[in-house]
């Protein structure tokens, strides 16, 4: 494994639909084994820069590095670093859960006795074992949730993105999938998820940044940001 700490770097990043600048000159470094929130109101342009992340979307300026790859231009590399959850995931809901695993990992080309362990494991934690027969389309939201997040790990990522993570969620279910974040870093992958509840920044993450009108405006621990909203 590289030994440089730095997951993601952005600079100067920046992106404009027409006259509208949606991200202006984003400057940002996230490290392995750390849960950055990203908080903003919504339309703030959190959902705007993970695309631009994760490749999603092609900057009107700047760079993105993930694991110091340039996704432009190492795209099929910098990517395979990437576990990504959006907001409304698409999931094919005319497959079982653990054939929309099975297909997840395929499309990363894993060996097929370690999809079908990697399968068991993440249905266990994310305790699905039971639905793992089933259609998606007869879970409930918490559990197509969950679903999701599973199809993300299956290629053991080690940077995870997830836009809004608990939005909708069961209390048993966002509990899960807060456990399974602080698992994910404490094991060195970084994590980066977009929220605009800061009650959930303030129990999951170890630094925030706060993003108004596409500008980074502030970031720091919860402790340093309550200091300067105080000054």
């Amino acid at each position: 494994m590289d030994d440089d700490p730095v997951a993601i770097e952005t600079i100067d990043l920046t992106k404009n639909f027409g006259k509208t600048t949606a991200v202006n000159k984003l400057n940002l470094i996230v490290k392995r084994g750390e849960i950055f929130g990203f908080l903003g109101p919504n339309g703030a342009g959190k959902t705007t820069t993970i695309k631009l992340m994760t490749g999603l979307l092609r900057p009107t300026s700047g760079i993105v590095k993930i694991m110091g790859k340039d996704i432009q231009e190492n795209p099929v590399e910098a990517k395979r670093a990437i576990g990504l959850i959006p907001e409304e995931p698409q999931i094919y809901d005319k497959l079982t859960g653990r054939e929309f695993l099975r297909f997840m990992g395929n499309l990363f080309g894993i060996d097929k006795k370690e999809i079908e362990k990697r399968i068991a494991e993440l249905l266990k934690i994310f305790d699905l074992s039971e639905k793992g027969e089933e259609l998606i389309q007869s879970y409930s939201h918490g559990m197509k949730q969950k679903i999701a997040i599973a199809g993300a790990l299956i290629h053991s990522p080690e940077i995870l993105f997830f836009d809004e993570p608990t939005v909708g969620l069961d209390p048993k279910s966002a509990k899960i999938i807060k456990d399974i974040l602080k698992l994910r870093a404490k094991a060195g992958n970084c994590i980066f998820m977009s929220t605009h509840i800061l009650e959930i920044a303030e129990r999951l993450c170890d630094r925030v940044g706060i993003i108004q009108n596409g500008q980074l405006i502030a970031v720091g621990n919860i402790e340093e940001l309550r200091g300067l909203s105080a000054e």
